[in-house]
């Protein structure tokens, strides 16, 4: 049986939030937007941790991905278990080996480029070693 997973979805970088509906909010903070989040055309960040459980985790990373904002795509939202880490950006999912550095960096990449600030890319325990 594969463990749940556990992570945090932006409200605000969905574009359909039925989603959120499907999973198991855990805890939800708000955080006021600041000029280093680089999402001017928001007020706040509803942050929601979540818990997914292991045979929903395809379908749900799936949903996420199809479901961020279209107008302003460059976001990611993550969860993991002890040794997979999901990494889901608009309309792609990383599916990451926990042990994997070059897997990592394979998605750190592909965020760069799609325009999320690197720093904000802090989902590998390496992102000191190869940050850009």
């Amino acid at each position: 049986m594969t463990k749940d997973y556990i992570g945090v979805i932006i409200e605000e970088s969905l574009e359909n939030r039925e989603v959120l509906k499907k999973i198991k909010i855990v805890k939800t903070e708000v955080e006021a937007v600041t000029e280093k989040h680089k999402t001017p055309w928001l007020k706040q960040w509803t942050l929601h941790t979540v818990e997914i459980p292991g045979n929903q985790a395809e379908d749900i990373t799936k949903e996420i991905s199809e479901s961020f904002d279209m107008e302003h795509p460059e976001w990611y939202a993550d969860f993991k278990n002890d040794t997979t880490h999901f990494i889901i950006f608009s309309k792609k999912v990383f599916k990451i080996d926990r042990t994997s550095k070059e897997q990592y960096e394979e998605a750190a990449k592909y965020g760069i480029s799609i325009g999320i600030p690197d720093y904000q890319l802090d989902f590998s325990p390496n992102i000191k070693q190869w940050k850009r």
